[in-house]
């Protein structure tokens, strides 16, 4: 074989290994095509994971909106039966007090509708006593207690001045004596007393 003979064969050889290497390329390139395809789109799985959670949290949002409507009626309803409940109480014990007083009313009633002359006038009076004290001992059994009324040391706690006088048997700064008795129910001051003070 001549030395021209063997570069043809050479180049003969040298192209099919070429053929055979572009095909195996193009082999592996179909095949990657067919992979990529067989793939879901990215952007579509996105796009289908974002309308589940969209739905999801419009379904959670609904939950808690019904349920902050449910609480804040209860809360409501709540609210009035401890206002009407409160109301009744303060009725009920209103009632029982006034119940205790209107004996002493009854009395004042009976006094005053009788006629009244020179010879019972002192009955009279007398009638008139025993229902103040009947009434005193109703707000002493409620707790109630007079304020004490004069010569003690003036006490913006408990009495109102409405003078300022010079008196010669009072101390200055002591109480001469109440024109409107105070009362106390426990610590607490229902009227001051209104007095008249020495300086």
């Amino acid at each position: 074989m001549t030395k021209k003979e063997d570069e043809v064969q050479e180049n003969e050889a040298s192209t099919e290994e070429d053929l055979g290497e572009n095909k195996a390329v193009e082999n592996e390139t179909t095949a990657d095509g067919k992979d990529d395809a067989s793939v879901d789109d990215p952007k579509e799985a996105s796009d289908e994971s974002s309308e589940e959670l969209i739905e999801r949290l419009e379904g959670e949002s609904a939950e808690y909106l019904d349920g902050w409507q449910r609480a804040r009626a209860e809360f409501a309803n709540y609210k009035k039966r401890v206002e009407r409940e409160r109301e009744d109480a303060r009725m009920r014990i209103t009632g029982e007090v006034i119940t205790r007083y209107l004996g002493v009313v009854d009395d004042l009633s009976r006094a005053l509708s009788e006629p009244v002359n020179g010879e019972d006038t002192q009955d009279w009076v007398a009638g008139i006593d025993l229902i103040y004290h009947k009434f005193i001992a109703l707000l002493e059994a409620e707790g109630v207690e007079p304020i004490e009324p004069a010569n003690v040391p003036f006490d913006p706690n408990f009495h109102e001045a409405i003078t300022f006088e010079e008196d010669d048997q009072i101390e200055s700064g002591y109480v001469i004596d109440y024109t409107q008795r105070g009362y106390t129910m426990g610590e607490r001051v229902l009227r001051p007393a209104l007095v008249r003070v020495a300086k």
